[in-house]
């Protein structure tokens, strides 16, 4: 190591000494700094399901570096002064890394799932610093193996061959959250929506939307309340809510100190006390047939709604005998006689829930379906969609009194009324994902594409809808294609009404996220109805369209058809004068295309683009405004600016 000493006096040579104790100190700090930062990012495992793959990646390089920074701190290299410069901006970049890694374990998840290209943005950015950071490090100075650096260097060449990868869940999850932020009126198709979104990000119960409540609210503190980004993160939240029968509140309001804690402000109550589907404290606990406790009175009305599953586990219930959990009983009274707890009355506890189907009604009415009376079979199969609709635990139950294969029977009926209640009631039921199998089995997809073909126009509207719900398993994606199906909603795309028009692009959305049903859509004959909706501004679908134009744009086919110069015209008059969203759409799919095929920067170019994209790359949304930036790179590697 190279001190800097004053040479003249004894004096100097000691000030020389405190300095290279500091500087020993200063090296020392900075790796285990760097250390303790990797094993700490290391130990964090609850990764936010949009950014998980990403984040295990990250971790998993990081730890790479240990053994370099192992072999810094037991060899005791002399390090010169550049090479500790090095090391600090390591660590710099280690810090960024954390804060990046720590959001996407403790941040909302709804959020997030919004923010996921952005979020990518971020990612990529800590990989660009690692990889230069990594590049410029001295390792013939610092003296580490010729096997370690080898280590970094391997990783510094993965990195960067991994960035900007592209991955299909993004798409999955467009379509989810393109729908359910649509201002239109609340569809039995978006709730569906709602529960697989629900599903994909982990809130499916009360627990989990009280955990993204709080995430929100710091959200909102970094963001400010009226926000849009926080503002749509909310909306998606009181949504989840509706779907699990939970009051809709103003999340920023306090709540309100429960009585029997008044005494107890700071009382941790220790979380296997809770009931895990009231979360209060339980007075009677009791173990079921998958091993889970829960409240007696809870666990008894789950059971008395003809629900055999574990709320818990979800797994299928072998019994549902109760058995008296009296060690954890006898733990929580002794909890609460030390802590000076109270149990909340009944009126507190109280909240309204609607009644429980009763099983006997759903046989008579399955039943009604096969009677020779026409009013008697229009009168059950209205009561089942309204059913079917409004109380979600009856989906299972009418599947299990075989409802599916009598309202199939009811598809092909020549009353209009029947048909329409028919086919929307298997909508409602395949809300359910069994019940798409079972709707599947039953042979009822071809059925339903001939309602979408020769129905009314709310029984073909509503039979588009039922494709979209069905068309969430994969292998429905490809029956429904082989059924004929996507020409049928393309004929509807192309003549319906406006909610036909996007219950039908919704259901083609997620049909061509299989990459054969993108051929078979652009040979349908999609594209000139999907251009007519980005001109007429008045239909309402200038985002939708394009959302699909950006999905047929990844398919060579698709690329071909859209890739004409008027669409590309038509994509720069969108830029100029359309919506914020409408840019950030129009340039998404011009970026998609000009990656592809450098003619259409030319060709956009000869529209006048150029100063739009700047005012975009300025005052854009942020994905805009990435979308804008990235086309004016490419715009100057293929020397086509102006």
């Amino acid at each position: 190591m190279v001190v800097y000493r004053e040479r003249d006096s004894d004096s100097g040579f000691q000030r020389g000494e405190t300095l290279e104790e500091e500087k020993q100190q200063n090296e020392f700090d900075l790796v285990q700094e760097s250390v303790s930062l990797i094993e700490y990012v290391a130990r964090l495992g609850d990764f936010r399901s949009t950014q998980r793959h990403e984040c295990y990646s990250l971790v998993r390089r990081m730890k790479i570096l240990l053994p370099f920074f192992d072999e810094i701190r037991l060899f005791g290299a002399c390090i010169p002064p550049h090479a500790v410069a090095a090391l600090s901006k390591l660590k710099k970049v280690v810090c960024l890394a954390k804060k990046l890694l720590k959001t996407c374990s403790d941040g909302s998840k709804i959020f997030l799932a919004l923010e996921t290209e952005a979020m990518m943005v971020k990612f990529n950015a800590v990989y660009e610093n690692l990889c230069q950071v990594l590049d410029e490090m001295p390792y013939d100075e610092i003296d580490v193996s010729v096997e370690v650096r080898e280590q970094v260097e391997l990783m510094v060449t993965q990195l960067r061959r991994g960035k900007r990868r592209k991955h299909t869940q993004d798409m999955e999850l467009a379509v989810d959250l393109m729908v359910i932020s649509s201002k239109t009126n609340e569809r039995t198709a978006d709730i569906a929506i709602i529960e697989r979104l629900a599903k994909k990000l982990g809130l499916q119960t009360v627990e989990d939307l009280k955990k993204e409540t709080i995430a929100i609210r710091i959200l909102a503190k970094e963001r400010g309340q009226t926000s849009e980004c926080v503002v749509q993160v909310i909306e998606i939240l009181d949504n989840f809510k509706r779907i699990l029968g939970m009051e809709v509140t103003n999340i920023f309001e306090e709540p309100v100190k429960p009585k029997m804690l008044e005494k107890s402000a700071s009382l941790v109550i220790p979380h296997e006390f809770l009931c895990p589907i009231t979360l209060e404290v339980m007075r009677d606990p009791v173990i079921i047939a998958s091993g889970q406790t829960f409240e007696r009175e809870s666990i008894q009305k789950w059971f008395d709604c003809n629900n055999r599953t574990c709320p818990k586990t979800r797994e299928t219930l072998a019994h549902l005998s109760l058995a008296p959990n009296h060690a954890l009983k006898n733990l929580i009274t002794q909890w609460s006689e030390k802590n000076n707890y109270k149990h909340p009355t009944t009126e507190d506890l109280a909240s309204p829930q609607g009644p429980c189907v009763k099983e006997e009604e759903i046989s008579s009415l399955v039943e009604e379906l096969s009677s020779p009376e026409l009013e008697v079979q229009l009168r059950a199969v209205k009561d089942i969609r309204m059913l079917s609709k409004e109380q979600p635990e009856s989906r299972v139950l009418f599947a299990n009194c075989r409802a599916i294969p009598a309202l199939v029977k009811l598809l092909p009926h020549q009353n209009p009324k029947i048909q329409e209640h028919a086919v929307t009631s298997l909508l409602n039921l395949s809300i359910d994902d069994t019940n798409k199998k079972l709707i599947a089995q039953q042979k009822a997809i071809p059925v339903i594409i001939n309602v979408l073909r020769n129905g009314s126009m709310e029984s073909r509207e509503n039979s588009a809808a039922a494709l979209f719900s069905l068309s969430m398993l994969d292998e429905n994606k490809v029956t429904i294609a082989l059924s004929e199906g996507i020409p049928a909603l393309v004929d509807l795309l192309k003549t319906g009404t406006v909610r036909g028009k996007k219950d039908a692009v919704t259901a083609l959305f997620n049909l061509c996220l299989n990459q054969a049903n993108k051929a078979r859509a652009i040979d349908a004959g999609i594209v000139p109805p999907l251009q007519l909706l980005v001109k007429d501004k008045r239909m309402g679908m200038v985002d939708e369209a394009l959302s699909m134009f950006l999905l047929l744009a990844t398919h060579p086919q698709g690329r071909y058809e859209i890739g004409k110069l008027s669409f590309i015209g038509m994509l720069v008059d969108v830029i100029r004068d359309g919506t914020p969203k409408n840019k950030e759409c129009a340039a998404s799919v011009l970026l998609e295309l000009s990656l592809n095929n450098s003619s259409h920067i030319l060709a956009a170019l000869q529209f006048g683009i150029y100063e739009h994209l700047v005012e975009v790359s300025q005052t854009g949304t942020n994905r805009a405004q990435r979308k804008a930036h990235a086309i004016l790179q490419l715009m100057r590697t293929s020397d086509q600016l102006p």
